[in-house]
């Protein structure tokens, strides 16, 4: 029997005011939810976050009746519109923060000094308070107040750009928000991690996140070996790479294979027993590690001849059977109808009350124990500002003087 069936969700009752714009504070804010937190999104009045206009940026593809980018996001909140620059709006902030267990925001240093949502203005008000706050290039240091996102920060400022180039290529640009969404779930273990500390201490911590902290351990494979006196790795060049069994191949149908034979040992001889050619462990050059690494470029060119002779299903259905680990360079297209992500979950149904339901992707972070909401309509703009309002304790005069100052819009 699925003991999860008649439990509340693990973080039900936990209470996050989600100050923060575009990706990677909103998301963290958005697994938070995930598992059952009342997330109240606070955004301007009239445009909201502007990330709501995301999905209709060219060139992504417009769907009719889903802001995707938005739902994706901020599933599981509920909305208010708030004017942070109105002095009326203090009063709203204080008792969001007395109301709240965790904030979250991404305004960099002198704009929340500026809007006096700095943690040492904020954390009297609330001993208990988790503040968590998500920077482009952190809290210290000559860059900390210019402004970054995952592309120029994570992707670009970390090396990671530069090791995409092949040759004297450009270098990649990666997919927008990629940066975002890791360094989301660093935020949300960060967020974790204070509650515990709060649950044996009674007190509550501001807890940092940033792009170019979390493009450092993204690199840090390649990074560590500089920080140690390692010579700078060069941009892997598929002709001439350092390893040609973990290189990418063409097939004879124009697709790409990727092998990645870590333990090559182990799985040469099986490669080249499934290539029918197990007498070629013989050749000098596939003898060992060393010799298969001094000899990359010629073994790429032997590979490239052999690869374009059969189709991508038939190479797949020669490595499944010799147990060999590779992987195939899908297209998105190809991942969105993946059966793999549906059957694990990757891939979840939204709750929308609509006829047609569709599928969002699900934060990857999962205890068996524990069972998340089904995900819910992102909000509206402002949808739930009265009602939030009331609960803080506003009645109905100080909501309409509210709305007479500016604060929050006439609805």
């Amino acid at each position: 029997m699925d003991d999860t069936a008649e439990k509340s969700p693990l973080l039900e009752g936990l209470r996050v005011v989600d100050l923060a714009s575009w990706i990677a504070g909103p998301a963290a804010a958005t697994v938070l939810g995930d598992f059952g937190a009342d997330v109240v999104k606070v955004e301007p009045p009239g445009i909201g976050d502007a990330y709501r206009a995301f999905s209709q940026i060219p060139p992504n593809p417009r769907v009719e009746g889903v802001n995707y980018t938005w739902q994706l996001d901020n599933r599981n909140k509920r909305s208010i519109e708030l004017n942070l620059k109105s002095p009326n709006a203090r009063a709203v902030l204080e008792r969001l923060v007395k109301w709240a267990d965790v904030l979250v925001t991404n305004f960099p240093p002198p704009t929340r000094e500026r809007l006096g949502l700095d943690y040492d203005k904020l954390a009297p008000l609330n001993p208990r308070l988790i503040y968590a706050d998500i920077t482009g290039f952190g809290e210290t240091g000559p860059d900390a107040d210019k402004p970054g996102f995952d592309v120029t920060t994570y992707w670009a400022r970390s090396g990671l750009m530069d090791m995409t180039r092949q040759g004297a290529a450009p270098p990649a640009i990666n997919v927008f928000g990629s940066g975002d969404h890791a360094t989301a779930i660093s935020l949300f273990a960060g967020i974790m991690t204070a509650l515990y500390r709060r649950e044996k201490t009674g007190r509550g911590a501001r807890v940092n996140a940033s792009l170019i902290a979390e493009g450092a351990w993204g690199a840090g494979c390649w990074l560590q070996g500089l920080l140690a006196g390692a010579s700078n790795p060069r941009p892997v060049d598929r002709l001439n790479p350092p390893n040609a069994l973990g290189n990418t191949y063409r097939t004879a149908d124009d697709r790409w294979l990727l092998l990645a034979f870590a333990n090559e040992n182990k799985e040469v001889p099986l490669f080249l027993t499934a290539l029918g050619h197990p007498e070629v462990a013989e050749d000098p050059r596939f003898r060992d590690s060393a010799s298969r690494h001094a000899h990359a470029p010629e073994i790429v060119a032997l590979l490239d001849k052999t690869f374009a002779t059969r189709p991508l299903a038939e190479w797949r259905k020669v490595f499944d059977a010799a147990g060999l680990t590779y992987g195939v360079v899908q297209t998105l297209e190809e991942a969105a109808h993946d059966p793999q992500f549906v059957a694990d979950r990757v891939f979840v149904p939204v709750d929308d009350g609509g006829a047609e339901p569709y599928l969002t992707i699900d934060s990857p972070v999962r205890l068996d124990q524990e069972q998340k909401v089904r995900p819910r309509r992102a909000p509206d703009l402002g949808e739930h500002t009265q009602a939030v309002l009331r609960e803080l304790g506003f009645d109905s005069a100080e909501i309409t003087e509210l709305q007479n100052a500016g604060t929050i819009p006439h609805r």
